[in-house]
């Protein structure tokens, strides 16, 4: 009732003793009306609390707007303020890091620590991480405002593309960019994600950004943090994962991106003793195309029966169907294929430019409707790359597949 009245006269509430016990006597007298105690803190009145922060410096707080709080409930159970205080203690804290948001709470949880002959241990209040280009702190409640944002809606369908591909059910509540869960699923370095983290409200100077868990232990020092907050930002934090991603062993890439394979139902779980092999050809080719380990699922036509392959259809149309010569090149192209021996990649290329260059076309023409028939796609990996990685019979499958296709029309 006085909190309301308080807020009702636009003032903050302080409660103002009137049901405290001040003598046994009268604890006795409530006792015998059926009332139920709880402890509360009995804080001053007059001065500041003054302490000093490792990333805010010198602190201060009036007494005088402190509650006197509950620290134990009418069942006996303690509650934060007293628990944590007593909790550091016991287990010989000797800083206390946590975020700005708990910046309040250190007044009394001084006043509790120097009531009990505690020795105070060192507080350091860091900045919350702030929405994407703004100032406000994140949230996962605000997810249908970021999806306004540009950056950040790109970030999130890349998760649910990986998702949708690799047949995971999720839900936005808890599937979305502010969750840890997002880049587990999607295929994010833990890595990446550290070090970008680690240089939100942190610095070592003005040049270095790339760290690895062991040189950020080494570097990092409390006194370097920033007090403001440092807003999200999805291109970088992509841009760290491209980093990260393009330094990592091959072997460890085909390791990380074999589940998502198995999770489309591409691969076979186990997976055969071949396709590691296969799967390396792959992931080498993509090469930088290959920024999280779900970006795998962007290279289906790698992993399909040659019969099961799916062409743009617009591609299709534009660089095969209505290209007057690009049935007969693929023709040639076929008899190439078909005459390589041993199988050559790099000797096929070679025997593609010289037959082209024969017959007075444009290459171009002929790579793009090469590629539509190897992968259905207008954009990928390199054509002859996408040749070693098939290899001759399906390779020579594929282009007989797109040649009758095409004259079926």
């Amino acid at each position: 009732m006085y909190k309301a009245i308080a807020e009702r006269e636009g003032k903050a509430f302080l409660y103002d003793r009137r049901f405290m016990s001040t003598s046994p006597e009268q604890h006795k007298a409530y006792e015998a009306e059926g009332r139920t105690a709880v402890v509360r803190l009995k804080m001053p009145r007059s001065g500041q609390c003054q302490f000093h922060d490792l990333i805010r410096g010198d602190c201060s707080f009036e007494w005088a707007d402190e509650q006197d709080h509950v620290i134990q409930r009418a069942d006996g159970t303690c509650l934060y303020h007293l628990a944590s205080v007593v909790d550091d203690y016991d287990f010989k804290i000797t800083h206390v890091v946590r975020a700005v948001e708990h910046l309040p709470n250190t007044p009394r949880q001084i006043f509790i620590a120097q009531s009990l002959g505690y020795e105070l241990p060192i507080y350091a209040h860091l900045p919350y991480v702030a929405e994407p280009g703004g100032t406000a702190k994140l949230s996962k409640r605000k997810l249908e405002k970021y999806l306004k944002q540009k950056d950040f809606a790109m970030l999130s369908a890349l998760g649910t593309s990986v998702t949708d591909k690799a047949h995971l059910q999720t839900t936005p509540e808890t599937f979305n960019p502010v969750v840890i869960d997002f880049y587990r699923e999607t295929g994010f370095l833990p890595g990446a994600i550290l070090n970008y983290l680690l240089l939100l409200g942190w610095s070592l100077d003005d040049s270095t950004e790339d760290f690895t868990l062991e040189e950020a232990i080494r570097d990092f020092s409390l006194e370097r943090v920033n007090k403001a907050p440092a807003s999200f930002d999805p291109q970088k934090l992509l841009a760290f994962q491209a980093r990260w991603m393009h330094r990592l062993d091959t072997k460890k890439k085909v390791a990380m991106v074999l589940p998502y394979l198995q999770k489309a139902g591409w691969v076979a779980n186990p997976a055969p003793c071949q396709f590691a092999e296969h799967c390396t050809k792959v992931v080498l080719a993509a090469a930088d195309r290959i920024k999280v380990a779900g970006d795998i699922l962007e290279f289906e036509e790698f992993f399909v029966a040659d019969d099961q392959l799916r062409y743009d259809q617009a591609g299709f149309d534009k660089r095969v169907r209505a290209e007057p010569q690009a049935i007969e090149l693929l023709e040639e192209t076929r008899s190439l294929v078909r005459a390589c021996e041993p199988w050559s990649p790099e000797a096929l290329e070679g025997q593609i430019k010289a037959m082209v260059e024969t017959r007075g076309q444009k290459l171009g023409i002929c790579i793009n409707a090469i590629r539509l028939a190897l992968t259905g796609k207008t954009s990928g990996v390199g054509v002859f790359d996408a040749f070693g990685i098939l290899g001759k019979d399906s390779s020579e499958a594929r282009i007989d597949r797109c040649i009758q296709i095409a004259k079926q029309t």
